[in-house]
């Protein structure tokens, strides 16, 4: 996106702002459908990514449905449009009263665990079910943020099948599809199929599986020559191994995704004010108008974005340490080498699509940002600035003191 785009928006709708960019988030799904010649695919986006309604409702005119995690999601999606049908709950570690809200909204449910397999089973026998499997594989190599490994508190284990198929048996559960997901940062294409082939071994128990999901973990590109997953060669091999698996078993599944990450990171950015530039005997700080309430990522996960000067783009390179205003140590970067920042300039954050505004809070009491979406090079306003009035609306007055 142009510099002068980010300005503009800036200039209008105020900082910290964050600006999506529709055109990038459209190519972005093209692009994934296209790379698996499959004969029946779906795409569930993953909302917990950003789920601002206009997004929601942009995937949903592409033709996506919705991965959810949590009856907020659900209703949110329903609320955009989505139908029922096509969105995929796949909660964890939920009360079974969160599950009947699901089961009355009429939503497909993923389990996680045997309980909540045998409650299905006992209770509601007519519910076609996913089952959501670990593997103990993790196709990224970020212990955080892969959920395949044998200490994740995700899916039931490989090594349980055989429990899953004594429930399912006994109580004449529907098993419609089976769900894998070994977490983010997936690069190695071998190490994803050999997670596949243990999902088909599970598959074939089960004659009533419709439905494969693999869940997401794309690795996108956080900055110049970053390794990412070619999802153009990823998905001509997994499509070859996919077909196989349906020849073998002379039937053709629905092959399922849930990205999130893959969708929307490199479609957003986030626009923050210099507030001062401060020298230390040390280093040199740029403070920025905003802090780890609104872009927690680089604190949480030790995440790299890019930023840029895009008031003064082709000033002198300098070496910054790019901090926020939160009465804590939030650090955006370290030792970053960026075009001279005077007092005032915008500083761009890049890859802000995804995980950035949806964790964001309102920590020291700070409103979150408002939220822009550039349609056909127009920005439109998607989400208003919080104000203090925004912050008090839930909380109760009473005369406890006087």
């Amino acid at each position: 996106m142009k510099n002068a785009s980010l300005i503009q928006a800036a200039e209008s709708h105020g900082s910290p702002l964050y600006v999506y960019d529709a055109d990038q988030m459209k190519k972005n799904y093209k692009q994934f459908i296209e790379a698996f010649k499959v004969d029946k695919l779906k795409v569930h986006y993953a909302c917990k990514a950003l789920n601002n309604q206009a997004v929601l409702k942009l995937f949903k005119s592409l033709g996506a449905g919705l991965d959810c995690v949590s009856l907020g999601e659900v209703q949110l999606g329903l609320n955009a449009g989505f139908t029922a049908e096509d969105i995929l709950f796949t909660p964890n570690n939920i009360s079974i009263d969160e599950y009947e809200e699901a089961i009355a909204l009429g939503v497909k449910i993923n389990v996680d665990n045997l309980y909540t397999l045998e409650y299905f089973g006992l209770n509601h026998p007519e519910i076609p079910l996913y089952v959501r499997i670990n593997p103990h594989l993790m196709a990224g190599g970020n212990q955080n943020i892969s959920v395949g490994h044998i200490d994740s508190k995700f899916g039931i284990s490989i090594h349980q099948v055989p429990n899953i198929e004594r429930i399912v048996k006994k109580l004449n559960i529907n098993v419609m599809g089976v769900h894998v997901h070994t977490g983010s940062d997936i690069l190695d294409a071998d190490v994803f199929i050999k997670a596949a082939e243990l999902v088909f071994s599970v598959v074939e128990k089960f004659d009533t599986v419709t439905h494969i999901d693999f869940g997401s973990g794309f690795k996108v590109a956080y900055k110049p020559d970053d390794l990412h997953t070619d999802i153009t060669a990823f998905g001509k091999k997994f499509s070859k191994s996919f077909k196989d698996f349906c020849t073998k078993q002379g039937k053709e599944y629905t092959l399922e995704f849930e990205p999130g990450k893959f969708m929307v990171s490199n479609a957003g950015y986030f626009v923050t004010k210099a507030n001062l530039i401060k020298q230390t005997t040390s280093c040199t700080f740029v403070g920025v108008d905003s802090g780890f309430n609104h872009f927690v990522r680089p604190m949480f996960y030790n995440a790299h974005h890019e930023i840029e000067n895009i008031s003064n783009p082709d000033g002198e390179r300098k070496v910054y340490n790019v901090v926020g205003y939160i009465c804590e140590t939030d650090s955006f970067a370290s030792d970053r080498i960026i075009s001279e920042v005077r007092k005032g300039d915008y500083l761009v954050f890049k890859n802000a699509g995804a995980y950035c505004a949806t964790m964001a809070s309102n920590y020291n009491s700070r409103p979150r940002p408002a939220e822009v979406l550039i349609v056909d090079g127009k920005d439109h306003l998607i989400k208003r600035r919080e104000t203090i009035d925004d912050l008090l609306s839930t909380q109760v007055e009473l005369n406890l003191f006087e």
